[in-house]
């Protein structure tokens, strides 16, 4: 069986507090991307398998979060081995949340294939044991391959609410990667958690257009004043016409919306 997992992006990260796990609360808007996806093939064979195309990250197999997905299964429902191929095409280390799709579709593709009958709420729970993107993706990469998908995303990434963001409508997206890799850890570090004056649920509702001026990523400060270029590539975007631009998570990849 396969499945294309999606990117997503951000419009907006507020990082407000940190747990005592370890972990910050943030909250932000979800969008998945089918205009760039993975390719994932998941099969029935005598043993455990993982094959890799494409942009390969490096990791060893059990740190692969499509292994974790089938690892975790595999407790409850007593799997027979699997062979996994994954052609990864979404940048790592980039905000766009390749392993965490990847990780999200391999649970949806065992759930399926094996007739495990786990409905979409079940598997997100079992998505957030493996990475706190990865319950968004369960939900995006089920759905139709046009949606966006937009969900507000709050917690630690886990706790997920539908959102209809009408603006949205004949937006296009485009994405620039420059060759930069920043680590999570990294990130966190420049960003001083704060409760915002606004929720991003409420700003949302302006139009398009005035988002540039009130809707942040906490991250873009000290990111951009290390990675100059990021901040290059997100003006770039606006003297090409976006109506918002952006870094997509904690990066390097930077998005524009634009009127198709």
């Amino acid at each position: 069986m396969i499945l294309y997992p999606k990117s997503k992006i951000n419009v907006g990260l507020q990082i407000i507090e940190k747990r005592p796990d370890g972990f910050h609360n943030l909250e932000s808007l979800f969008l998945g991307l089918s205009q760039l996806s993975d390719i994932l093939e998941i099969i029935e064979s005598d043993k455990l398998s993982l094959s890799l195309y494409g942009i390969v990250p490096d990791c060893s197999i059990e740190d692969n979060l499509c292994v974790k997905a089938y690892r975790l299964l595999e407790k409850d429902f007593k799997l027979p081995p699997v062979e996994i191929h994954l052609y990864k095409k979404i940048p790592t280390g980039a905000g766009l949340g390749g392993g965490s799709s990847d990780g999200a579709a391999a649970l949806i593709i065992l759930n399926r294939h094996f007739g495990l009958e786990i409905d979409d709420n079940r598997l997100a729970g079992y998505a957030a044991q493996i990475g706190s993107d990865c319950p968004f993706f369960v939900y995006a990469n089920s759905l139709k391959e046009e949606s966006y998908t937009p969900m507000l995303v709050k917690g630690r990434g886990e706790i997920l609410e539908p959102i209809e963001v009408e603006q949205l409508n004949g937006i296009s997206v485009k994405i620039e990667t420059p060759d930069v890799f920043i680590s999570t850890a990294e990130a966190y570090r420049g960003v001083t958690p704060e409760k915002p004056a606004v929720p991003l649920g409420e700003l949302l509702r302006l139009p398009v257009e005035e988002w540039r001026s009130v809707i942040k990523n906490d991250f873009e400060k000290s990111l951009f004043a290390k990675y100059p270029i990021l901040e290059e590539c997100k003006e770039n975007f606006y003297r090409n016409g976006a109506l918002y631009a952006s870094l997509s998570g904690s990066g390097s990849s930077v998005f524009g919306l634009f009127r198709e």
